[in-house]
């Protein structure tokens, strides 16, 4: 028996959705019955995965903004209509780069704002685009994307789980502010995610011992997968998910454990 997460006839916008972990969840949502906006950063991936998501028998449009652009995205989210679910998932140092990795010492300021630009003002406007239409209607879901590194801390990756970390309280004050007008907010904890831009490393042969050393911490030895992220998101986004509201849940193959 197939169980219906009852999401036709919404709509989805999804952040930084033009390749990866993005684009596996905006198919998993188009797929159970959502309209889908697909936003990026570059026109060609947003264009490209609204054409997939078509061939699938689903329903896309492309939205094409900067998240760290309280303007642009004012207008972006304007243009498009009313949004039901909002995924924040555009994330790392930008839409081309993963930022810097060192020890903490090493850095500068100049090297820490893109990590805050994206993955805490990122989803700030978006928050603040979106929240008006859900309190209004009285429905909506918010789930916004992080990383095991803002629960733990990730080695020469401080300005990154500082960050992750910030999303991550910054979805539950919202919680606490919107749960009286039907709207929830979640966030999913990710670990290592294997995708197309770091299939490489995960295929390369010479790189096995180092495979071993990064999975030797995961009690699933496996990457996981983009569609991994996909599913949770799913559950997050239906009407079968109400009573879950204000919570970090861990997706990642056993890496960390949350009580």
């Amino acid at each position: 028996m197939s169980i219906d997460a009852e999401l036709s006839g919404k709509r989805a916008l999804v952040t930084g959705a033009g390749q990866g972990v993005g684009a596996a969840i905006a198919r998993q949502l188009a797929a159970a019955g959502c309209e889908v906006v697909v936003n990026d950063f570059h026109a060609s991936r947003a264009e490209a995965l609204v054409q997939k998501i078509a061939v699938d028998g689903g329903t896309a449009v492309a939205s094409v903004f900067d998240v760290t652009s309280h303007a642009a995205v004012a207008a972006g989210f304007a243009s498009v209509g009313p949004i039901d679910v909002l995924v924040n998932n555009a994330g790392n140092a930008g839409p081309d780069s993963f930022g810097t990795i060192a020890d903490f010492v090493d850095t500068t300021p100049d090297q820490w704002e893109p990590f805050f630009a994206v993955n805490v003002y990122g989803v700030m406007n978006c928050v603040h685009a979106a929240l008006p239409g859900m309190t209004s209607r009285g429905w909506g879901r918010i789930i916004t994307i992080v990383s095991d590194a803002g629960r733990s801390g990730g080695v020469k990756l401080a300005a990154y789980s500082a960050a992750k970390a910030g999303a991550a309280g910054f979805g539950r004050a919202i919680a606490r502010e919107v749960a009286r007008h039907g709207v929830t907010v979640n966030t999913i904890a990710l670990g290592t995610i294997r995708t197309d831009v770091t299939a490489p490393f995960w295929d390369a042969p010479d790189q096995e011992e180092r495979r071993k050393a990064m999975l030797a911490d995961y009690l699933v030895r496996r990457p996981g997968e983009p569609d991994d992220a996909a599913w949770m998101t799913l559950f997050l986004a239906s009407p079968r998910s109400s009573w879950v509201t204000g919570q970090t849940i861990p997706v990642n193959g056993g890496f960390s454990f949350a009580l």
